[in-house]
Parts: C-alpha cells; structure tokens; sequence
C-alpha cells in the first residue's frame, strides 16, 4: 500500500486509537483518541483545551499511537505511528463533525465546542503489521518528511550457510537460496532467534 492508504485505513477503518504522550515529569500517558480524518501529510484529531491531554499536547509535539483491528489476536491488523503534532485551531471542526457526526451527541451546539481545537500529526512513521496471514505481513510507511529508520534483523557477510537460523525461524522467512541468507523483513516477526542461533555471530540488529 502507499502511504496514503495507511493514513486512510487508520482514520476510516480503524478510528479509534491509544495514544501516548509525556506529561511534565517525564513519565508516559496514555488516553484514547479517535482520528476523525487523514490527508497526504498527516492524520488529524481533536481535544478540548481544557483537558490534561491538551496541555501536553503543548509542551510537547512527540506523539505516538498504536491502533488494531480484528476480532481475535490471530485476525488482528495493528499500526503503530510515531510522529509530531501541532495545534492548527478549530477551522476545520465542522468538517471533522460532518465526517464524524457521533461527536454531536457529545458536543451537540456550538457553544459546546467552544473548548474544541484540532491537531495535526503533521510528520511521522508508522508500521504495520498483519498477523491474520501466514507468514506475517509487516510494512513501513512515513509522512511529512519524516525519515524511517531501517529496523530488524540483518545478514552481513559473515553468514557460513550453516542455515540454523532457517530452523529457529517460526514464520520460515530466510531466504537460504543465497550466501549471506536473507531474512525477508517484510515477513519478520524480529523476535532474535535467528540472531540467538547464529554460531558465526553473522546477524545484526538495527
């Protein structure tokens, strides 16, 4: 998929997320956050200005979420977002109303949502991952210019073909037609068997 699609899937097929910020001592919050829209650039939400959430919101730009989809852990589809957000005002509260109209039997008039200001996470990385399938699906994807830094297991040239890491693997995603093997990571589950087994000391994690 491109990115687009990710921002969309997260937004129209999954909604409701769990995010976390840090509030003024350092320490992690969670809170759960519907995204009510997406674009090119970003993902979109709201908060009142009077909530703790907001005040952090503030002092601090960094977000992350993780939001999933499926009945059961084995049909469950999860994204995982790390961006910045910014403040950009209440001008695009009826749009997000129109889009999501379960939000005016919470904030039902306008003097209601007089508290309300929208944010957008307006740069980040996300992965996806996709357990319903066999082996496992996972992807990156970023937005807003962020760079996504290249993660997970690596053969280097060390690799002797002992192919032990071949065995270890429970989603069988190494490659071992080739010398170094290749572990396919679009398909890893980085769970560092391949690394534990490995006599030559040949793979890297990044």
């Amino acid at each position: 998929m491109q990115t687009k699609e990710y921002l969309q899937y997260i937004a129209t097929k999954i909604h409701s997320t769990v995010f976390a910020t840090v509030d003024g001592e350092g320490r992690p919050v969670t809170c759960a956050i519907d995204i009510m829209d997406y674009d090119a650039d970003g993902l979109y939400f709201l908060t009142a200005k009077g909530k703790n959430f907001y005040d952090r919101l503030k002092a601090n730009e960094n977000v992350a979420f993780t939001a999933m989809k499926g009945k059961d852990t084995l049909s469950c589809v999860a994204i995982s977002v790390q961006g910045k957000a910014k403040e950009i005002g209440p001008d695009r509260l009826p749009d997000l109303f129109r889009k999501n109209p379960y939000m005016e039997k919470i904030y039902p008039d306008v003097r209601a949502r007089s508290a309300l200001t929208v944010f957008k996470i307006y740069a980040g990385t996300g992965e996806w991952f996709d357990l319903s399938k066999l082996p496992v699906e996972r992807a990156s994807f970023s937005f807003g210019g962020a760079q996504a830094k290249e993660t997970g297991y690596f053969v280097t040239d060390k690799c002797i073909g002992c192919k032990l890491c071949y065995a270890k693997c429970p989603q069988k995603c190494i490659d071992i037609s080739t010398r170094p093997v290749v572990i396919q990571q679009e398909h890893c589950l980085r769970c560092g068997n391949c690394d534990a087994v490995c006599p030559a000391r040949a793979i890297e994690r990044r």
